[in-house]
């Protein structure tokens, strides 16, 4: 093949539909893919995360070059392998002397700043390629925000409802009357609730040498292997997207927000793994979910619930991440500096719904987005954890996050580390919030009826702990403000139990160390 294009492939761009494959004649393109190093450890990552992303890898390959594509793989093992990006490719145009790199841009800000090296460094055409997967494009998010005095998620959606004309009708109204069933959509745990299990893929021999793989390179990473079950190709990924919308979908939007110990997936559609992927497409997915309603099979809160998550949550977030990338990384609004606290590892704590999260996040690399936003997340914005220390840890532990997912939902949404750009307000909550929407309070040492001393619920003092030592900037918020009425209120004795009671808590938090990356 005389000066071939070539077409780097990066891990969470497994689509047939690639950009960069789109219009490419076979007989004259290599395509590259790579596993390394540099990818599996820039944070250690929970070891179901690699085993996922590297038997998804090495099945698309295989898949591709079954359909005539000429793959180059770099495995991990290979002695050559110069543990980089970058570096595989130079190897490549040394192989072959292309005529053009052709690549499609990446999805987290240090790759992409990599890649654009790659024009001063290459004797050849450099390519990026914008990642037209998603509904919305980085410059067309750009243009939405420009000049905007807030950035709210809510106007996004209803505008990209209107572009893609999901749960529209054909006189421009939303389906059903309303642009937002999230009222509906907020039932705690009910005896009606009958979850079934999610559908499992056991590892086939390919899957299994990753497996192999990652216990013998990444051993002393987070997590567990023991049960991994994640689709790793695209059949496998449509099985998945079957099973939701056949068993699930009619009850995810109710339960979405209810929390059940011991039950890991309840309604949730596990699909977020195979859609960061690019192993399912969203818009497609959403087209399945609006035909679910059309022909009776859900209500209208389920399926507007789900594709909002897509089409405004998203692509919101990956647009808020490109927006205000680098900064972002760095972003500490609060000036929060406590150490993560070493439960986030290890779930040894008496808090009965820290110590099911944490369980679940290690045997399962998932837990649903309650559990991370008014769980995990919540106890971390009262206590004033780091933020770094915070966003490292998520990104580590969820098959599903990538960084320009998971940085703006933890430092903005959940930290409140930004300022106020992407939420209204900081989602504190004391006990009581945790006691309506879960059953673990039940099975807990701690009562959320209990707000100070021996035995009260760790949530209830942090709250005002937080509300009060962050006065001056949120009081003079609308959604917030009207609290402080009520503090004013309490006498100074039970101010003083509040306050007293958190510290003493914060006191107890042993720092982790080392878990999230090689230091």
């Amino acid at each position: 093949m005389t000066q071939p294009i070539l077409v780097p492939i990066l891990g969470d761009q497994l689509s047939r539909n690639l950009a960069s494959l789109r219009g490419r004649k076979k007989d004259d393109t290599i395509i590259l893919m790579m596993e390394v190093w540099e990818e599996a450890t820039y944070v250690r990552h929970h070891k179901q995360k690699i085993a996922l992303i590297f038997s998804a890898m090495r099945h698309f390959a295989a898949e591709l070059e079954d359909a005539g594509w000429t793959v180059e793989y770099t495995r991990l093992s290979d002695e050559e392998n110069t543990d980089s990006f970058t570096g595989e490719v130079a190897r490549a145009v040394e192989r072959h002397d292309p005529r053009e790199i052709c690549v499609v841009e990446a999805g987290e800000w240090r790759v992409q700043q990599a890649m654009e090296e790659w024009a001063g460094r290459f004797d050849c055409p450099v390519t990026i390629l914008p990642d037209d997967r998603y509904i919305c494009s980085i410059a067309d998010f750009r243009e939405w925000a420009e000049d905007r005095a807030s950035l709210r998620m809510e106007t996004f959606y209803r505008e990209m409802r209107r572009r893609t004309g999901l749960l529209m009708t054909d006189s421009g109204k939303p389906e059903g009357t309303e642009w937002n069933y999230d009222k509906e959509n907020r039932k705690p745990p009910a005896d009606e609730m009958d979850p079934p299990p999610r559908p499992i893929f056991p590892p086939d021999a390919m899957t299994q040498e990753v497996i192999e793989l990652v216990e013998s390179r990444f051993g002393t990473h987070f997590g567990s292997l023991d049960d991994f079950g994640w689709p790793v190709t695209r059949e496998e990924a449509e099985v998945a997207a079957d099973v939701f919308f056949a068993e699930r979908i009619e009850r995810f939007g109710p339960y979405q927000d209810a929390m059940v110990m011991g039950e890991d997936q309840l309604y949730h559609s596990m699909l977020s793994t195979s859609i960061n992927l690019g192993l399912l497409d969203p818009m497609e997915l959403c087209l399945r979910a609006q035909q679910a309603l059309h022909d009776g099979k859900a209500p209208i809160n389920s399926v507007e619930g789900f594709i909002r998550q897509i089409i405004g949550w998203r692509e919101y977030v990956r647009g808020f991440y490109w927006l205000f990338m680098p900064g972002l990384q760095t972003a500490n609004a609060l000036e929060a500096h406590r150490p993560l606290p070493e439960f986030y590892w290890t779930g040894a704590t008496d808090m009965a719904c820290i110590a099911d999260c944490v369980r679940s996040t290690r045997d399962n690399a998932h837990a649903h987005h309650i559990q991370r936003l008014m769980v995990l997340g919540n106890f971390a914005l009262l206590a004033g954890i780091d933020p770094q220390d915070v966003q490292d840890w998520y990104l580590v532990v969820y098959a599903d996050a990538y960084e320009w997912v998971e940085l703006p939902n933890v430092s903005a949404m959940i930290l409140y580390a930004d300022g106020g750009k992407l939420a209204s307000k900081p989602y504190a909550a004391s006990g009581n919030y945790i006691n309506r929407m879960s059953d673990y309070c039940g099975k807990c040492i701690y009562s959320p009826r209990k707000k100070t001393g021996e035995g009260a619920c760790p949530f209830n003092p942090l709250y005002w702990h937080f509300m009060t030592r962050h006065r001056d900037r949120l009081e003079s918020n609308h959604r917030v403000g009207r609290i402080y009425a009520n503090w004013d209120r309490m006498d100074e004795e039970k101010q003083q139990a509040y306050l007293d009671s958190a510290e003493a808590i914060l006191e107890t938090l042993t720092p982790a160390s080392g878990w999230a990356r090689n230091i």
